[in-house]
């Protein structure tokens, strides 16, 4: 076992105190804690029950912005379950488990379910719950997530946004399969994850159903409700492609589309770099009003408008795809690990950069590095463990990106491609930890990375030049003309920086 830095080891302790810091533990009989043991996110997710699939049925006015739905949970219980939580922050109108009514109760965002009987460890469950509300009016904690448009309606968001349209248990931790169908107006459009299964319409309503068929986190399903020009083809390796452009784009729709419609491209050149693409489908959507960030929804990223304000912009796109594998596939085992998604997608962009002959990824890292003099701010805050109001620092994208880039000139790229290829198939469809990331990175290289990593991740200040750091001269010295991608990565990452 390698020595490690006193921040790691303190982090690695705290999160394992909170996990099994539970109320009841499996195989008592007791409630579900109320959280998943998120030390910066304390009361998202839930314990004492793992979910399996979501049936989600809501219908959707634009014009008043209310929503009522049903959602159906397929679970099993980790424990004997007397009572147990669901994330959810509109109005619950009833609750069945098992098909038996159950009494509840809602404080913010916990639904407190008490069922007629235990939920026996390992049995099947479903919790049926009939809800309503305004999800624009409802705020929590100082948190309204849901975007209301002059058409519709977005509901994207990270790391909260499912509690304002269907319950759940909202934590990464905990993935699942989706059926989501949504009933809106005659000519409204309805974008979710994964494939189009069917579309009906009955006296003025129809209803567009979506599934996905590979496990995901609460936050990467999402919904898209307006007027958009929608475009289904065959995209990379045969599967369907389908992208959204809002009919409000006005001058920027070439500029989306000519980027957008580039995705299949970028996953064929990002699945060269790290394995099979997890996922049954790709694609995109395009808002024209009511968001100023980008997300990687699951098989079917949203992008602001404003990313293509200056003309096409692959950069984010590549970002929003590189999280396929990188926070969709293999996501946070708890948000303090932040850097295995943003780090890493933000590195692609750099090798997107060097495929295309606008820069290097060692002439970004020198221009990065040079940009920040040592007492610049933005040294101060740690990827490693950024704290939970800085989940989307600079930093934690900026030096992230740097920071793969430093492991890289340390073990080469053959090596880093190793580690990175096995990572994402070894925890395909899981959560992952720093720790065992570094874990990883040391087995695979042979060599000892504390120095590395305690400089890039955990220790405040410039990390120096040097052999162990993977600092090179160069990045002392400004070049005279920076790398053609910095200004589309800059572009990107100032509204990417948004998305909390």
């Amino acid at each position: 076992m390698f020595r490690r830095h006193g921040l790691r080891a303190t982090a690695a302790a705290c999160c394992a105190a909170a996990l099994f810091a539970t109320p009841a533990m499996a195989g008592s009989d007791g409630p579900g804690a109320p959280g998943a043991g998120d030390d910066y996110f304390p009361g998202y997710g839930n314990g004492g029950y793992d979910v399996s699939h979501y049936d989600i049925q809501v219908r959707y006015q634009p014009a008043d912005d209310h929503l009522q739905g049903t959602t159906t949970i397929v679970a099993r219980p980790t424990q004997n379950l007397t009572a147990f939580n669901l994330d959810f922050a509109l109005t619950a109108k009833s609750v069945r488990v098992n098909g038996v009514p159950a009494q509840f109760s809602q404080d913010g965002t916990e639904l407190t379910v008490t069922p007629a009987q235990t939920l026996p460890e390992g049995s099947l469950a479903t919790f049926v719950v009939e809800y309503e509300g305004v999800p624009s009016t409802v705020e929590v904690d100082g948190l309204k997530p849901w975007i209301r448009t002059s058409d519709g309606a977005l509901a994207v968001g990270q790391p909260e946004i499912s509690a304002w349209w269907f319950p759940g248990n909202d934590h990464p931790r905990d993935k699942a399969t989706y059926d989501i169908a949504v009933t809106v107006p005659d000519g409204t459009e309805v974008l979710s994850n994964g494939v189009n299964t069917r579309n009906s319409s009955l006296a003025g309503w129809t209803t567009w159903k979506w599934r996905t068929t590979k496990p995901a986190a609460t936050y990467l399903a999402f919904i898209g409700v307006g007027q958009y020009e929608i475009n289904s083809r065959t995209g990379a390796f045969g599967q369907p492609f389908v992208t959204a452009y809002s009919e409000k784009l006005g001058e920027y729709e070439g500029a989306a589309k000519a980027s957008v419609e580039r995705t299949p491209e970028i996953v064929e050149f990002l699945t060269g770099l790290l394995g099979e693409y997890p996922f049954e489908a790709q694609g995109g959507l395009v808002s024209s009003e009511g968001m100023n960030f980008a997300l990687e929804n699951q098989t079917r990223p949203t992008y602001s408008h404003l990313f293509f304000r200056d003309g096409a912009n692959t950069s984010v796109v590549v970002h929003e795809n590189a999280h396929q594998w990188f926070g969709d596939s293999v996501s946070v085992d708890t948000w303090r690990n932040i850097w295995l998604n943003e780090g890493f997608a933000s590195y692609a962009e750099w090798l997107w950069s060097e495929h295309q002959g606008t820069g290097t990824a060692q002439e970004l890292f020198d221009h990065y590095y040079a940009q920040h003099p040592a007492d610049d701010p933005f040294w101060q805050v740690l990827p490693g463990d950024p704290g939970a109001q800085n989940v989307f620092h600079d930093a934690v994208y900026d030096r992230g990106a740097m920071t793969l880039h430093a492991l890289r000139n340390v073990v080469g790229d053959e090596t880093l491609l190793d580690i990175v290829r096995t990572w994402v198939s070894e925890k395909r469809y899981s959560t992952g930890t720093i720790e065992e990331f570094i874990a990883l990175a040391e087995q695979k290289s042979g060599k000892q990375l504390d120095e590395l990593f305690n400089a890039w991740l955990f220790t405040k200040g410039r990390p120096p030049v040097g052999e162990a750091t993977g600092v090179k001269e160069s990045a002392l010295r400004v070049a005279a003309a920076p790398p053609k991608a910095v200004a589309e990565i800059d572009r990107t990452h100032a509204l990417l920086h948004n998305h909390d």
